[in-house]
C-alpha cells in the first residue's frame, strides 16, 4: 500500500470517528442537530486548523493541496458519493401525493419561497461585490444556495408537537416537495450556465435559454420515464428475492443516472434525486431505505465533516458581515416568500409565521450546491464560508422559533377554522419497547397491504406518514408507546386497521400460550444431546 492510500485510510478513520462523536456530543449536550457537530468537527480538524499541524514522523494529517478544493481528491470523491446517497434517499422520501393533494397552498408556499430566496440571495451577492451582475454565475450560485430548505429539522419538531397532520404541518411538507424539485431544476440550469461561462467567458440570453431548455428536458424526460417504468423496474428487482441485492441494484441505477446527469452537463445529484423520485411510489421504498441505512450512517457524517473542512478561516475575516447579512436575508426571504402566500390563502398571521419559520432551515442541499460552486471555481473559499455560516445560523435559530410559534391559538383564520376538522390522536402503550417496535412494523405493513403510501419522514425520528386519497395519518413510535394522529372523519379507518393488527397479535400470543410449557426448549435440548451422543 502506497503512502497516499495509507494517509487516506487514516484520514477517513479520523473523520468518521470525530464526526460521529462531534455530532453525538452536540446533540446530547446542547440539544442541537448532530449535523452542526459534524460541520464544526470538520472545521476543527481540517487543513485550515488542526489538520495542518505536523505530527512527528508523519507530517500533517490533512495537508493543504494546491487545488481548488482544499482536501485530497479521494476524500472529495467520498463526499461526492455521500451526496449521491443523500439525494437518492431524499428522492425516495419525496411524497408526490402530498404535493398534488395540497398543490394550491403547497405550490404557492414553495414557489414563493424559492423565488424570493433566489432573488434576495443573488442581490446580496451583488451588494457585497461577490458578483457584478444578476446573471453572473457566482450570484446565481448564491441565489441557489439560499433556496434549498432542509425540512428534516422542521419535521422532527412537528412530530414532537404532534403537528405533522396540522394545516401548517401538511403545508410545510407539501411546500418542501416543490421547494426541492424547483431547487434541483434551478441548480441544473445554474451549473450548466457556469460551465458555459467558464468555457467562453460570457453567457448571453441565447445560451441561457438553451441551457434552461436542456436542463428542463433532461429533468422532465428522465422523471417521466422513471415514473412510468418504476413499476416494471420494481417487478424485475423483486425477481432476485434478496433485499440486499435489490437495494444494491437500485443504488447502482442511481449512480448510473447520476453519471448520465453529469455527462449531460448538469450535477450528479440531479440524476440521483430523479432515480429516488421515480421509485418513491413503489413498495420497495422501505426496503431500500432500510438496506442503505448503514451506508447512510457511515457516509453522511463524512460528507458534512468534509464540507466543514473546506472552510478557510483565513479568508473568513473579511466576509463576516457579509455572512451575517446573507444569513438574515436567507431567514427573511423564507418568512416573506413562504409566509405571505400562506397568509393570502387561508392562514392567520400566526399560522403563516409557522409555515415561514418551518421553511427557514437550510442543510445538505445548500452545502452540496456550495461544494459544487467551490469545486468548479465559481465561488471563492470566503464565499463558501459564508454559505456554511448561513446553513449553521438557520439550522440553529429555526427550531426554538418554531417551538415558540406553536404557543398560542389556531393557525387558520376565523372563517377557515370553522371548516377545519379537528385532529384526533390515539395513543397505545405497550409493556416493552421491543413489542412497540414490532407493532409499529405490523401497522405500517398493514397499511401498505391496503395500498396506502407509507414513508418515513426523516432518518432521525421513527415517524411515518401514511396517505391514500384524502386520508392522512401520522404514526410515531417513541419508547414503549405508539401515537397516531389523523383527521376526525378518518379516525374510524385508523382504528379499524390498528384493531385488526392488535387482534392478530392477540391470536399470535394465544398460539404461543397453547404450546406446552418449555416444549420448544426441550425439543432443542433433546436435539443438542442427540447430536452429542452421535459423536
Amino acid at each position: 500500500m502506497g503512502p497516499l492510500m495509507l494517509r487516506f485510510i487514516f484520514q477517513l478513520g479520523v473523520i468518521i470517528i470525530s464526526a460521529r462523536l462531534g455530532g453525538f456530543l452536540l446533540k446530547k449536550i446542547l440539544k442541537l442537530p448532530g449535523v452542526l457537530g459534524e460541520l464544526v468537527t470538520g472545521m476543527l480538524i481540517g487543513p485550515y486548523a488542526l489538520g495542518s499541524l505536523s505530527i512527528p514522523g508523519w507530517g500533517s494529517l490533512f495537508p493543504l493541496p494546491m487545488t481548488a478544493v482544499p482536501v485530497s481528491p479521494e476524500l472529495y470523491a467520498i463526499a461526492t458519493l455521500a451526496s449521491i446517497v443523500l439525494l437518492f434517499l431524499s428522492g425516495l422520501e419525496t411524497d408526490l401525493a402530498t404535493f398534488l393533494r395540497y398543490s394550491v397552498v403547497g405550490s404557492a408556499v414553495g414557489i414563493g419561497g424559492v423565488i424570493v430566496s433566489f432573488v434576495l440571495g443573488d442581490l446580496c451577492a451583488i451588494f457585497f461585490h461577490v458578483a457584478d451582475s444578476f446573471m453572473s454565475p457566482a450570484a446565481l450560485f448564491m441565489g441557489t444556495i439560499s433556496t434549498a430548505t432542509s425540512v428534516g429539522i422542521t419535521a422532527r419538531i412537528l412530530s414532537e408537537k404532534r403537528k405533522m397532520d396540522s394545516p401548517e404541518g401538511v403545508t410545510i411538507l407539501a411546500g418542501a416537495v416543490l421547494d426541492d424539485v424547483i431547487g434541483i431544476i434551478v441548480l441544473a440550469i445554474v451549473v450548466g450556465m457556469s460551465k458555459v461561462a467558464q468555457a467562453s467567458g460570457v453567457v448571453n440570453w441565447h445560451h441561457i435559454l438553451v441551457i434552461a431548455l436542456k436542463a428542463l428536458t433532461f429533468w422532465v424526460v428522465c422523471t417521466a420515464l422513471g415514473l412510468l417504468l418504476a413499476r416494471r423496474v420494481t417487478q424485475l428487482l423483486k425477481l432476485f428475492k434478496s433485499a440486499e441485492l435489490i437495494a444494491s441494484l437500485a443504488f447502482g441505477l442511481a449512480l448510473l443516472l447520476a453519471g448520465l446527469s453529469e455527462k449531460a452537463g448538469l450535477a450528479m445529484i440531479i440524476g440521483a434525486y430523479i432515480m429516488g423520485l421515480s421509485l418513491s411510489r413503489t413498495d420497495l421504498v422501505q426496503l431500500i431505505q432500510h438496506e442503505l441505512q448503514g451506508l447512510y450512517n457511515a457516509l453522511i457524517p463524512v460528507f458534512f465533516c468534509v464540507m466543514g473542512m473546506l472552510v478557510d478561516f483565513r479568508a473568513m475575516s473579511g466576509v463576516v458581515v457579509f455572512g451575517f447579512i446573507y444569513s438574515i436575508v436567507a431567514i427573511l426571504s423564507k418568512l416573506v416568500g413562504c409566509g405571505v402566500p400562506a397568509w393570502l390563502m387561508k392562514f392567520s398571521f400566526r399560522g403563516a409565521m409557522r409555515v415561514g419559520i418551518g421553511m427557514v432551515p437550510r442543510g445538505e442541499v445548500a452545502l452540496i450546491v456550495a461544494g459544487i460552486g467551490l469545486s468548479t471555481g465559481t465561488i471563492q473559499p470566503d464565499v463558501f464560508g459564508v454559505a456554511i455560516m448561513m446553513t449553521m445560523i438557520t439550522t440553529v435559530i429555526a427550531p426554538p422559533l418554531l417551538v415558540k410559534s406553536f404557543e398560542g391559538g389556531s393557525s387558520l383564520r376565523a372563517g377557515a377554522e370553522k371548516n377545519q376538522e379537528s385532529l384526533k390522536t390515539i395513543s397505545l402503550d405497550f409493556p416493552s419497547t421491543d413489542l412497540a417496535e414490532f407493532m409499529m412494523v405490523r401497522i405500517a405493513n398493514a397499511f401498505r397491504s391496503e395500498e396506502f403510501y407509507v414513508y418515513r419522514v426523516t432518518h432521525d425520528i421513527n415517524t411515518f406518514q401514511v396517505r391514500k386519497d384524502d386520508m392522512t395519518f401520522s404514526i410515531t413510535h417513541e419508547g414503549s408507546s405508539i401515537s397516531m394522529t389523523t383527521h376526525e372523519k378518518h379516525e374510524h379507518v385508523l382504528r379499524l386497521v390498528v384493531l385488526e393488527e392488535l387482534l392478530a397479535l392477540e391470536d399470535l400470543f394465544q398460539s404461543l400460550k397453547s404450546l406446552k410449557e418449555n416444549a420448544l426448549g426441550v425439543q432443542l435440548l433433546n436435539g443438542l444431546f442427540d447430536k452429542d451422543r452421535g459423536q
